[in-house]
């Protein structure tokens, strides 16, 4: 099949907030997503901002810095949104000639985002911009071929979101149980008799990789733990699980997963593994770390422009805790944290098989 040229297919849209009647202000990730924006407004003339319709993309041009990708995405929303002025929003001129599915597909392919690194151009910033967009070549098949291939990756889809959703129903009762047993029965100034404060430190071994994110792989044996909820991989493990993963810096400081397996680590990702007497503990620890260290780092302790936190923050954190109540709560949260990994399992598997149908995309055309 003959590649087409993208810009016959596209229009740039520029469309400003002048009247102010829409409200919803979105950003974009380099996970190619819309997402809640956290800037901060007040006092911005929201007028400048642009409006994004459903099925219409927006890109961000400039690709240096952003992790060797392109951040592009298909707004899938009900209702219009706005988006910062600096982003460029495009459309598809004929729907039945090219799917807006199809094409984010396309956008979502490691070889796009080489592509675009390659074609980006500039000085003091690398822009990839409209017009090297538009001579972007793709296969377009029939209408018909197009909606197998994104029926097939959607099936895929909706199975991760349904696993996403378990997940977050299974934390949300761990949390729960976590609240009532230990925060809601407690008072800082007078715990229940039987009870202390305790640290993470005092129960766990906080260790950090020594890779650069840069030295992760796409597949390889064994997990590779960075600050980014992406999944990366690497041929060689410096820990073993039950640990709880807490990312260091950047946009996800704070946040904490958990892992029962061989993994490598990032440099700037913490781990914290149980010491020698207090295994059966993990999983009470994991909640504490979850539920309480997560709440109260998430987004960092310190920085300006980066947020991190540092092994002190971790080590030193306290909590309330009676052992025998701590040991009955962490056996029963362990199946949670089970099926959780499970899920989370799936997920990966799943992703990987949505990789092999963009990697296959002209194979199958």
């Amino acid at each position: 099949m003959d590649y087409k040229r993208l810009g016959d297919y596209i229009r740039e849209v520029n469309l400003r907030n002048r009247e102010l009647r829409v409200t919803n202000l979105l950003g974009l990730s380099i996970e190619k997503k819309f997402i809640p924006s956290i800037a901060n407004t007040i006092g911005t003339d929201m007028s400048a901002y642009k409006i994004v319709h459903p099925s219409q993309f927006a890109y961000v041009p400039v690709t240096s810095r952003n992790g060797e990708k392109i951040t592009v995405a298909l707004y899938d929303g009900e209702e219009s949104a706005i988006i910062s002025q600096a982003y460029t929003i495009f459309e598809i001129v004929d729907q039945d000639v090219l799917l807006p599915e199809y094409l984010m597909m396309w956008f979502r392919r490691p070889e796009f985002d080489r592509y675009a690194r390659f074609h980006s151009h500039g000085s003091a910033r690398e822009v990839f911009d409209w017009d090297e967009l538009c001579e972007v070549r793709l296969p377009v098949p029939t209408l018909a071929r197009q909606r197998e291939i994104v029926s097939e990756y959607e099936t895929l889809t909706r199975r991760i979101r349904l696993n996403e959703q378990m997940i977050a129903k299974l934390e949300e009762t761990a949390q729960a149980l976590y609240r009532k047993m230990f925060v809601d029965c407690s008072d800082k100034e007078n715990l229940p008799e039987g009870w202390r404060r305790g640290t993470i430190g005092e129960f766990c071994d906080i260790i950090t990789g020594k890779k650069d994110v840069n030295e992760s792989l796409t597949e390889g044996k064994y997990r590779f733990f960075s600050c980014s909820p992406d999944a990366y991989y690497s041929n060689e493990f410096i820990a073993k699980g039950p640990a709880a993963l807490i990312a260091g810096n950047g946009s996800y400081t704070g946040r904490v997963t958990y892992y029962d397996k061989e993994f490598d680590l990032y440099q700037r990702t913490y781990a914290c593994i149980p010491k020698k007497g207090f295994m059966e503990m993990m999983s009470f620890i994991y909640c504490v770390l979850k539920f309480q260290f997560q709440n109260k780092f998430m987004g960092g302790s310190r920085g300006s422009s980066i947020p991190y936190i540092v092994r002190g923050d971790i080590a030193d954190f306290e909590f309330a805790f009676e052992e025998n109540t701590s040991k009955s709560f962490s056996k029963g949260v362990f199946n949670l944290l089970t099926n959780t990994q499970l899920k989370i399992v799936e997920n990966e598997i799943l992703t990987e098989l949505q990789k092999i149908l963009l990697s296959r995309m002209i194979k199958t055309i």
